[in-house]
């Protein structure tokens, strides 16, 4: 269930209206009356929380951020952008991750969305990770 306060200006999500599904950034967020404004290159448009939903992550998404891929001799996979990096198991399996800024390391232990790498990326280093392309 994706919940209202882990939703930040910045973003993205896929936007459902009437059978149309649009990717976006989120531009505002109403927590009282639990709604989000998306702009989806197109127009903004406030969605209540049932008509969004988040974007697993996985390599196609890094890509899209502009991380960098390296495939490493043990078979771990490690993506990086600037001094952030992300450590994977192996090729294409996102269930667990390291991540890492610096001298701050994290260790996630399931599956996150791209808004969740987001919300990390913007508190390790104080820096919007949004560079998704239209």
């Amino acid at each position: 269930m994706l919940r209202i306060n882990e939703i930040k200006k910045g973003n993205y999500f896929l936007a459902m209206n009437d059978g149309d599904v649009k990717l976006g950034i989120v531009t505002d967020v109403d927590r009282f009356n639990h709604q989000v404004c998306i702009d989806n290159a197109i127009q903004e448009f406030w969605y209540d929380l049932s008509q969004i939903k988040p974007l697993p992550l996985s390599e196609k998404a890094l890509m899209q951020l502009k991380f960098s891929k390296q495939s490493n001799q043990d078979g771990t996979i490690k993506y990086s952008k600037g001094a952030f990096r992300v450590l994977i198991p192996k090729e294409g399996d996102f269930s667990k991750m390291e991540i890492w800024h610096r001298d701050e390391h994290r260790h996630i232990y399931n599956p996150i969305f791209v808004h969740e790498l987001q919300n990390h990326f913007y508190s390790m280093t104080k820096v919007e990770l949004n560079n998704v392309a239209y």
